[in-house]
């Protein structure tokens, strides 16, 4: 059950009553132990196709994606593509759906990467990366998420601090929709012990030292050491583009 279309309002941002909410945390607490394929079977037994999933094509995003082609082959997927995404990631879209015949729809921007940085005077990721972000990713997500009631993202509680208090099921207060972490409390070990086992593809820039990637021009490798989100925006101290920060009541 979502929630009915005049709860939405302009911008994608949502109202949300308190009955909901309640519901949401009810799940949440049901859910914190279950199986992320348990999760999987409620997202899509409870939104059906109101139920949506964005991937940058990430190792979680790729596991979710092998359980979702057994669960749900219908759910919709998309991917932001920015106009900057590594010719790898672009790559890994078509062995995924060769794999398992569910092709991840590219949303993109108004404006291409061309007609952006005219418009700036240039890359506006070198001077105003925020801003970049929220034109190229943040914007689209919202413009997406109006034609659903729910999101599924592959982020990690030990990823980074920002996502260290992330729900399994919670209310996305920026987006206005439900938003639904699988695996929230699974761990990088975990992901890609899965991975190999079941011979998941995945993208081959990960063996090359990127822990996490996103577009290219602020995206770099990191030791075997370094935290997996250090090559993101690195040199400043961006963390998140905003798709996935703590969110607060409003």
């Amino acid at each position: 059950m979502g929630f009915t279309d005049d709860s939405k309002l302009e911008g994608g941002v949502a109202d949300v009553s308190p009955a909901l909410l309640a519901d949401l945390a009810h799940a949440n607490s049901t859910l914190e132990s279950a199986e992320p394929q348990e999760i999987l079977r409620w997202a899509a037994d409870r939104y059906g196709s109101t139920l949506t999933m964005a991937t940058a094509f990430g190792p979680e995003g790729c596991l979710i994606i092998h359980w979702l082609a057994t669960i749900a082959p219908k759910t919709h997927l998309f991917n932001l593509d920015t106009g900057y995404q590594f010719k790898e990631t672009l790559e890994l879209r078509d062995r995924i759906a060769a794999r398992y015949g569910m092709v991840v729809a590219l949303e993109q921007p108004e404006t291409s990467v061309e007609e952006y940085e005219s418009m700036h005077g240039g890359p506006l990721y070198r001077i105003d990366s925020n801003r970049c972000c929220h034109d190229r990713k943040i914007s689209v997500v919202r413009r997406v998420l109006t034609r659903f009631d729910a999101w599924m993202s592959g982020i990690r509680r030990d990823q980074s601090p920002d996502r260290s208090s992330a729900a399994i099921i919670g209310w996305d207060y920026r987006f206005g929709v439900v938003k639904i972490s699988p695996l929230a409390n699974w761990t990088k070990a975990k992901v890609w012990n899965l991975i190999t086992q079941e011979n998941i593809p995945y993208n081959p820039l990960h063996d090359q030292g990127y822990g996490s990637i996103g577009c290219f021009p602020c995206t770099r490798a990191v030791g075997s050491g370094d935290d997996e989100r250090s090559g993101r925006w690195s040199g400043s101290a961006k963390t998140e583009c905003g798709l996935h920060v703590r969110d607060e009541e409003r």
